[in-house]
């Protein structure tokens, strides 16, 4: 929800492309540079006291944001769109602590035999949430308008902090002793470079991402090209989530573990090619239609990686990988917006989508041509 109303504010008050890329850049910044020291927290302190914790943190960031839109205070009118940028980068910080924690304690509460099946409905329920969070955003922001779009995002934070409360607790893992700061803060980035097969997932996931991106753009595409309003927006953002929880469901009953590397590479490029057909779709439900095409070719491979990453990686390291597959994402969806917005910015809307879709394809030739391990990954044999 706060995505979608954050990105229609500021596109709102700039009505520039490249504003839409600076928010990815914003939280990316700090989110990739506290990533490695966050992991390393995750491993050593209580995982659910993080999580509880950076919640609250990014709670107080929605806060500020709809402090931002009262009129008493009349914060956005002299200063513009800076202060929402440092409290997006506030927010990327906190959400650097979150995921390993939340990934690491994840693990502990399924046994290892589920780990591919909770993978899959993990990633449907996230995917859900995901759904109706734009979608809700969208349809408040344009019926209610902002203040309240905000507010609805700080009763949903209050909800599932309150339902965090009851998660039971796990042990933290046994810290080896002897290591200093600086090994421990690199351990994750030792473990996932020797392993080929997870540095192949990542790398894919992440340049895939960054050059295929096209939802930074979307509020750009929704009052442009396809003449919707804020309302449109949000299911617009919605339908690669909705794409995600149909193929979810079909992964629940089939999970991709045979042939795991194959439609791993195969689903990125789908989604490549998805996302150039969008680019040049002018009908509104075509490319509602290709958005969510994509977020099933974009789900495959979320569930394959975390599969894999779940099934090779010691309890007492998870924290640190999470941390490094963290950098990934940021780096594929915040950085990847900023690329987008700065791409739009120079070559035009349509063609700059067209080219990271085609830059896609290239990324996934190469891939699959240097990782031999990641074609043929069997998550059965995986141990």
């Amino acid at each position: 929800m706060q995505s979608i109303i954050v990105g229609w504010q500021v596109y709102q008050i700039t009505r520039d492309p490249l504003s839409l890329g600076l928010i990815g850049l914003a939280e990316a910044i700090p989110n990739i540079a506290s990533a490695l020291f966050a992991g390393n927290a995750a491993d050593k302190y209580n995982r659910k006291s993080i999580i509880i914790w950076f919640m609250l943190l990014f709670l107080c960031g929605t806060l500020a944001l709809f402090i931002f839109t009262l009129p008493a205070f009349g914060i956005l009118g002299k200063v513009g769109v800076y202060p929402i940028y440092f409290v997006v980068a506030f927010s990327g910080v906190a959400r650097a602590y979150l995921y390993p924690a939340i990934i690491a304690m994840m693990a502990q509460l399924v046994p290892r035999y589920l780990y591919t099946n909770s993978s899959t409905w993990n990633s449907m329920v996230w995917h859900i949430g995901a759904i109706t969070g734009p979608a809700i955003g969208g349809l408040v922001y344009g019926f209610f308008g902002v203040r309240a779009a905000y507010l609805s995002v700080i009763i949903f934070l209050c909800i599932a902090f309150f339902l965090l409360i009851f998660v039971k607790n796990r042990p933290t893992p046994a810290i080896q002793k002897g290591e200093t700061l600086v090994q421990r803060l690199s351990g994750g980035l030792k473990f996932v470079f020797k392993n080929q097969i997870l540095l192949g997932a990542m790398s894919l996931d992440m340049f895939g991402v960054l050059f295929g991106g096209a939802v930074a753009m979307l509020p750009v595409f929704a009052a442009e090209v396809l003449k919707v309003g804020p309302e449109g927006l949000g299911f617009l953002r919605a339908a690669p989530m909705a794409g995600a929880v149909i193929m979810g469901a079909f992964l629940a009953h089939r999970p991709p573990m045979v042939k795991a590397g194959r439609y791993l590479i195969f689903s990125v490029a789908g989604f490549g090619l998805s996302i150039i057909l969008f680019a040049l779709s002018k009908n509104y439900f075509l490319s509602f239609g290709l958005l969510m095409i994509s977020g099933m070719f974009d789900n495959i491979s979320v569930i394959i990686r975390a599969t894999t990453m779940q099934l090779v990686t010691p309890d007492a390291m998870r924290g640190r990988v999470a941390s490094v597959n963290s950098i990934f994402i940021g780096s594929s969806n915040e950085i990847g917006s900023f690329e987008s917005g700065l791409a739009a910015k120079l070559m035009g809307l349509i063609p700059s989508v067209i080219f990271g879709g085609l830059m896609t394809l290239l990324v996934v030739g190469i891939t699959a041509k240097l990782s031999p391990k990641l074609r043929s990954l069997n998550l059965r044999t995986v141990r």
